[in-house]
């Protein structure tokens, strides 16, 4: 028996550029659709979202049936919430609101096997194949095909971010535009100058010290990004898109002008 390989890595070592899209719905089914629409992975949130452990399983399970790699957002702080994401078999967690190189060393050391970090061993999950692999197999495979992603999300973290790219043992770090643009006075403007300098910022970081660097959104920059070392791309939200297509069927149908839809840190500007 063989454990699944990551497919967002898979696609990084290949040169290319794996694309996420986030989920706010936790239908497994939408899952499914983002499979068959050809993403590399989709983005779950239990930091913001009312989901469940058996839930998150489901929809893990839906990824795997189209070969998606899982990226959790998890709750912060604490240590079940980081290990049981991975439990599920769960490709990757995103930790939110990193603001110190000591965070992200506790981070490393609570999912990262030796000699990364000193993570509790059980096997006997979906991770682990239900013992039918052996030890030495699954701890390879926590520490080469499960990614931990960072997200720097305010002005505390930006000042630390390069101490916090230099922490090793984790994959990426994610610029959060929407609560950086919140703390900042800029609430909604990605685009804005003072956050697209923070944001290249965190790329600079990052890339100095090995990390690939993610993003939550396009905001219509794609070929910036490109050019500033991004690797992983969100590129959308289901309720975003849900809500786009329900406008317009509906504004379609009385013969108005589509209604433009709410900001949202996820849209494309």
């Amino acid at each position: 028996m063989k454990l699944r390989p990551s497919r967002i890595l898979r696609e990084l070592r290949a040169g290319q550029n794996p694309t996420v899209f986030k989920l706010n719905l936790i239908d497994p089914r939408i899952i499914e659709l983002a499979g068959l629409a050809g993403a590399s992975a989709v983005w779950l949130c239990n930091e913001h979202v009312p989901n469940d452990w058996l839930n998150l399983e489901h929809q893990i399970r839906a990824a795997k049936l189209h070969d998606m790699d899982t990226i959790v957002r998890v709750n912060k702080g604490g240590y079940s919430e980081y290990v049981k994401p991975f439990e599920c078999d769960a490709t990757a967690i995103m930790v939110p609101h990193i603001t110190s190189a000591e965070e992200a060393r506790n981070v490393v050391d609570m999912v990262r096997c030796r000699p990364l970090g000193s993570k509790a061993l059980d096997g006997g999950n979906m991770d682990g194949l239900f013992c039918q692999v052996s030890l030495a197999d699954y701890v390879t495979h926590c520490n080469t095909e499960k990614l931990v992603i960072l997200q720097i999300e305010s002005p505390e973290a930006l000042e630390q971010v390069d101490e916090i790219a230099a922490v090793p043992g984790y994959d990426a770090l994610l610029f959060g535009a929407g609560d950086y643009s919140h703390r900042v006075g800029l609430l909604g403007q990605a685009t804005h100058p003072d956050v697209v300098a923070a944001r290249k910022r965190v790329a600079a970081a990052a890339l100095k010290h090995g990390k690939h660097v993610a993003v939550a959104s396009l905001f219509g920059q794609k070929e910036q990004l490109i050019e500033e070392g991004t690797r992983i791309f969100t590129l959308g939200a289901d309720v975003i898109e849900l809500g786009n297509a329900l406008r317009k069927m509906v504004t379609s149908f009385h013969g108005d002008a589509p209604a433009a839809a709410a900001d949202s840190v996820y849209a494309s500007k």
